[in-house]
């Protein structure tokens, strides 16, 4: 690999020569910031939910988000671990922003691990809708399937498998779609100066191509009328401009749609967030419309139904200890779960989540699943303490009243962390045993961004 000079002050002087022409007498400006500046932190919490009390002002463009100390270790807390917030960049809010789903719509997130952008997206559902995750690499699914179920999402299925293998069996079926594309990652020189090292000039060539074969493979899954969100954490105009211009050259039935976001200027449809004008990293966001206006395609998709003594013993789980209307109407890898009410064709497509996962019937036994217990409040509640709550995370016994008997759920600060079965002045932990840590190593965790 032939390795690039760097200019006195770290940077590949090839990068700096693309993104002359774009910023102009700006360029020392630009430069001292991602040298000199901070970089920025964010997080987005879960509704209803306060955010850690050493978050700052309020992260203008997206919902229910906050700019966040670089020192923080909100991460390592038990609130993070039971859903109340996600540890975002601010900046990589943007592109969610600009689509804007609404209640009800069908959304594909293309690009999705580690989830970011993908819970933002279900937050902006609250819950109506669909919302189709994918990731191709399957161990950042598994990832981003667990980010959701930390977040408490009920109506998303999480998938694993490339835009081509995607595209024909979804043609037209959605009514908003984001692409978070794979990039050169430039946005991320402050936060992480040794990616500079790994920058070449032909970083960008290789990523555009990519970056456009998907983005045909995503456009064949939107239905006329609907939007879709571009977006990448790079500067240079060959990944973000180019892409977009070679994607409308190749698809005159689309085109850019002028947006505003609180915070930002407003843009004729292609928006870049530069480190020394705004409070966040690097990121470029783009927002598109397929002409045409069409009816949303009927969603096909059947899976086991549950035999009678199931159901039964799972209706009757559900109506003492969770305290709104679930309906358990599918089985799924042996649990019984509530699919969303749409779906699309997912016959030969890998799938790691399916709506909100309930539990399983062991015998004439129901065991609630931890995704159940994030995601939806409970009558049958333990308050516990901070300290307590990380002894429970660890997979600890926590002791309760004598009187107590049956399955509840250890609260912090009204925020479900999980299972626990009490029995004889004892909670016996129910935690998953492939997410319990030690409390030392919960020291300095964070979410990715």
């Amino acid at each position: 690999m032939k390795i690039m000079r760097m200019d006195e002050q770290g940077f590949p002087e090839g990068w700096i020569e693309q993104l002359r022409p774009l910023l102009g007498d700006a360029l020392p400006d630009f430069l001292h910031a991602l040298n000199n500046g901070a970089p920025l932190r964010g997080v987005r919490t879960r509704k209803g939910v306060a955010p850690p009390a050493e978050a700052g002002g309020k992260v203008p463009w997206a919902m229910d988000a906050y700019y966040l100390p670089l020192d923080s270790d909100a991460g390592a807390r038990p609130a993070h671990e039971a859903g109340a917030w996600y540890i975002q960049e601010p900046s990589a809010m943007t592109p969610a922003a600009a689509l804007n789903p609404q209640p009800g719509d069908r959304v594909l997130d293309l690009c999705a691990a580690p989830g970011g952008k993908s819970t933002q997206l279900a937050a902006m559902l609250t819950g109506e809708g669909l919302l189709v995750c994918n990731e191709p690499v399957p161990g950042r699914a598994q990832v981003l399937s667990r980010n959701l179920e930390r977040m408490g999402v009920k109506n998303a299925v999480a998938v694993s498998a490339l835009p081509e293998e995607l595209s024909p069996r979804w043609q037209g079926f959605f009514d908003k779609i984001l692409v978070d594309a794979p990039c050169s990652g430039e946005g991320m020189f402050r936060r992480h100066p040794e990616t500079r090292e790994e920058w070449t000039v032909s970083s960008p060539t290789g990523c555009a191509g990519r970056q456009a074969h998907i983005l045909r493979h995503a456009a064949m899954m939107l239905r006329p009328g609907g939007r879709l969100a571009y977006s990448t954490c790079t500067f240079n105009a060959t990944e973000n401009e180019g892409v977009i211009e070679g994607f409308l050259k190749e698809h005159p039935d689309f085109h850019l749609v002028p947006f505003s976001l609180p915070g930002l200027p407003p843009c004729g449809g292609m928006l870049r967030v530069w480190p020394h004008l705004v409070k966040g990293e690097g990121h470029f966001a783009a927002l598109l419309e397929k002409d045409g206006d069409e009816q949303k395609k009927q969603a096909v998709f059947s899976l086991p139904i549950p035999g009678k003594q199931e159901l039964s013993l799972t209706q009757a789980f559900l109506q003492e200890h969770i305290a709104e209307n679930i309906a358990p109407n599918a089985v799924f890898a042996g649990k019984m779960i509530a699919l969303p009410a749409e779906l699309p064709p997912l016959k030969g497509v890998r799938v790691l989540r399916l709506g909100l996962q309930l539990g399983e019937v062991k015998g004439k036994i129901f065991l609630p699943d931890h995704a159940l217990a994030l995601a939806c409040p409970s009558p049958r509640t333990v308050p516990v303490t901070e300290d307590q709550a990380r002894l429970y995370q660890a997979g600890q016994v926590l002791p309760v009243d004598e009187a107590l008997r049956g399955f509840y759920t250890p609260t912090l600060n009204g925020l479900n962390l999980g299972w626990g079965k009490a029995s004889e002045g004892q909670l016996k932990n129910h935690y998953p045993k492939g997410l319990r840590k030690s409390i030392e190593t919960r020291q300095g965790a964070s979410s990715a961004p």
